[in-house]
């Protein structure tokens, strides 16, 4: 514990690789591009499958898999897809020491395979609505890349659904949008803004695309999950038709929808401080750490003693962990702990045990404030809600941050050094050019068009002065 990690004022983007690196969560692979996830950072990922996980299944889905390969020519069916993907693809051409016949592209995502066996799957609207989703990695080659955030192979889950009409897939995609929201904002503590992407930053073969989009700690925006409304793009290009109740063939309506390691990242950036990780309880891989303190061999028996019982009375209500290595100091442990950003610390000393009392300490709350005695009586329900306390503060900390550092600018010079310091909420007038040129001028897009606008509202467009109808958030981006 010599070296510590650099502040996140001196350089936030060593401060971010020191926390993934120092708090076990992941390593560089030898593949440039690639990454490790250790125990710890798999843990953490595992956490949030399980909240996603459970929601889907609540909301009507099952899980599937589809092969990793996938023929070239059914990536180049979608034009728009292919044009979309086709810089980022990974293509094997050689397999068993032979060309293949057909190279196969390494899944980037899985729209044209799953199309594929869609149009095997689906004959009748008996068969519909179909709701799949798959927990798997993908490969895109990407140029620049950071642990978590962008990597060349990641891991994610991509829903894949197809419907009779056009509104219950339109449905789908705002409800799979909502439980991205409901999870970012209840199980990782983080505020999140819904909304739609511009023409030029939506996901490519899509018709209109969805996002919950996040401002980290540096006031970059990170997109931080996705919801496409495919239309029947993919269902002409995969020839995916039913017969309807007139006994009419109509092509399926369809949609995808997606999140990823990156929440991983997300996490890390909107919470984490220059002690390191500070973890969500409902997604901490240890939610309580019990460090024991003694000096002799006396205290040691009973001071273990009293952590035994409150190990057992917490067991089956959080995850806990009970630090008694030899030869590392009680300080010591306590810096590894909130290095990893274990939310809540339980002390037991002789004293403690002469009081028959424990001393918690918050995560979230450093140093001596966020310390309090707390009696072994009643201690379960007393963990429970300084868990439930600490979940909350965090939300609440991160979303006063956001709205902090969210701006109305009057005018474009005030936008310029809006989108330098976070987010602005301005005019868009809709036109592609004109957010091109914004882009090109400040390094800001338009991270999301917020579905929540005020109706009948218009104004001035931030760029060009023209009339606009909808404001949108633009911001520098991860």
């Amino acid at each position: 514990m010599a070296v510590k990690v650099t502040p996140r004022s001196e350089d936030y983007s060593r401060w971010y690789t020191d926390v993934v690196q120092m708090a076990d969560l992941a390593d560089y692979s030898p593949v440039k591009g690639c990454m490790v996830i250790k125990p710890h950072g798999y843990a953490l990922w595992e956490n949030v499958k399980a909240g996603l996980d459970r929601r889907f299944k609540e909301t009507g889905h099952v899980n599937a898999y589809f092969p990793l390969f996938i023929p070239l020519s059914f990536i180049e069916k979608e034009a728009e897809h292919v044009e979309g993907f086709s810089p980022e693809l990974a293509i094997v051409t050689i397999g068993g020491g032979k060309q293949l016949e057909e190279p196969l592209v390494v899944r980037p995502t899985s729209e044209t395979i799953i199309g594929h066996m869609y149009a095997k799957w689906i004959q009748s609207y008996r068969d519909l609505p179909l709701l799949i989703n798959q927990w798997a990695n993908v490969v895109r080659w990407e140029m620049r890349t950071r642990l978590f955030l962008r990597t060349t192979e990641f891991l994610w889950q991509e829903g894949h659904t197809a419907h009779a009409t056009a509104a219950e897939a339109q449905e789908e995609v705002l409800r799979m949008l909502d439980v991205y929201s409901d999870f970012a904002i209840n199980d990782a503590a983080i505020p999140v803004i819904r909304g739609r992407k511009s023409e030029s930053e939506k996901f490519a073969g899509a018709v209109t695309s969805y996002t919950i989009e996040a401002m980290m700690g540096d006031y970059k925006a990170l997109q931080s999950g996705t919801s496409h409304f495919l239309g029947q793009n993919f269902a002409k290009a995969f020839d995916i038709k039913y017969l309807d109740e007139n006994n009419e063939l109509q092509y399926v309506w369809t949609t995808s929808w997606g999140l990823s390691t990156r929440m991983v990242g997300a996490i890390i950036m909107v919470h984490g401080d220059d002690q390191g990780l500070v973890l969500p309880p409902k997604l901490a891989p240890i939610q309580v750490v019990i460090v024991p303190i003694w000096k002799s061999s006396a205290e040691k028996a009973r001071v273990l003693e009293v952590v035994r019982q409150v190990e057992a009375q917490l067991r089956d209500t959080v995850r806990v962990r009970v630090d008694d290595r030899e030869g590392y100091s009680p300080g010591w442990k306590f810096n590894e702990w909130e290095l990893r950003g274990v939310p809540l610390r339980i002390e037991i000393g002789p004293k403690d045990v002469e009081k028959e009392q424990v001393v918690l300490a918050r995560r979230d709350i450093p140093g001596r404030p966020g310390k309090r005695p707390a009696p072994l009586t009643g201690l379960a329900g007393t963990v429970q809600e300084s868990l439930a306390a600490i979940q909350d503060n965090m939300y609440r900390r991160a979303l006063d941050f956001r709205d902090a550092h969210t701006y109305d600018p009057g005018d474009y010079g005030e936008f310029r050094e809006a989108v330098a310091n976070g987010f602005a909420y301005s005019w868009w007038c809709g036109d592609g050019e004109c957010e091109a040129q914004i882009k090109e001028e400040t390094k800001a897009t338009i991270r999301c068009i917020p579905l929540e606008q005020e109706p009948g509202a218009t104004g001035k467009c931030i760029h060009c002065g023209r009339e606009a109808h909808e404001r949108a958030i633009f911001g520098r981006a991860y």
